[in-house]
């Protein structure tokens, strides 16, 4: 990115980044809503700068040991300014941290044009220090563009810098 005016013309192109955890493993352990759900919340809230909000199971499933209205995952829908600091962080700090991280694979982009970017602990955003966290949990990222092609959304998400593989 070069200036500011290119910087809102593609923040323009973003419609919103959403960030989700799937916790539904993580319930069996002892203390889940006293200690671990809470930890989990704050990280989080730490690494989008915005709270989360909890999403329940909506139906019962015995082989998951799950019922309905259990808290199975937590979700943060980013807009605006947090979601363009969010990216960049993902861009400068976080993807060149990973382990054996060669570019974003195409096949990650759907037809509709959406990114979508596993993380498989939450410990490679700067602002957690693994000494200090007490739980490893997984992150999802989806980057959801206004434009609802995929051609049109992988030339976008190479203006943005996100490290795309060749074709």
């Amino acid at each position: 990115m070069k200036n500011k005016q290119d910087t809102k013309n593609l923040k323009s192109k973003l419609e919103k980044i959403v960030v989700n955890s799937g916790i539904g493993r993580l319930s069996a352990l002892p203390g889940f809503t006293d200690k671990v759900l809470p930890e989990i919340i704050k990280e989080l809230a730490t690494i989008t700068g915005q709270q989360p909000s909890p999403r329940g199971a909506k139906q019962s499933i015995a082989g998951f040991k799950t019922r309905e209205g259990n808290v199975i995952g937590l979700k943060v829908t980013l807009r605006g300014k947090r979601m363009m600091e969010f990216l960049n962080k993902l861009n400068s700090i976080v993807l060149p941290r990973l382990r054996d991280f060669r570019g974003i694979d195409l096949k990650t982009i759907d037809a509709g044009g959406s990114l979508s970017i596993g993380l498989r602990e939450q410990v490679v955003f700067p602002e957690i220090l693994p000494e200090n966290s007490k739980v490893n949990f997984g992150i999802q990222i989806t980057v959801v563009p206004k434009s609802k092609s995929r051609e049109e959304s992988i030339e976008l998400y190479r203006d943005l810098g996100i490290p795309l593989k060749k074709l």
